[in-house]
């Protein structure tokens, strides 16, 4: 009788759990279930582009693999923050939200300027 109950305790469980995350995952806000907001847009375009140039400087020799590293950890933060934010006003930004992603896309876009043109 022990088994059973701690089985079937172990099954809720994993089922709870199951549950959850697949709400989480419906709940989820990204550009697609947001079609056109223009400041999710712009940012997730500037990452985008953040992400080529640093892929175009590994290619051609101008960024080792620790910058790209370092420059690819920090767009994920960005990216982040980003999807905080999101999660806050139902996929949207606020103004000041997104000046504040801006700012820190353009401290990296100069980091990976100064790399790429150093190397």
């Amino acid at each position: 009788m022990k088994k059973s109950t701690s089985r079937f305790s172990l099954i809720a469980i994993t089922l709870v759990a199951a549950c959850a995350s697949a709400g989480a995952m419906a709940q989820s806000t990204s550009p697609e279930n947001v079609p056109g907001h223009p400041r999710v847009s712009e940012v997730n375009q500037r990452l985008e582009n953040q992400q080529d140039r640093v892929q175009a400087g590994v290619a051609d020799g101008q960024l080792n693999a620790r910058q790209a590293t370092r420059d690819e950890k920090q767009d994920a933060n960005i990216a982040a923050r980003e999807s905080r934010d999101e999660a806050e006003h139902g996929g949207h930004l606020t103004r000041q939200e997104q000046k504040n992603l801006n700012k820190s896309l353009n401290k990296d876009s100069k980091r990976i300027h100064k790399q790429r043109a150093a190397g």
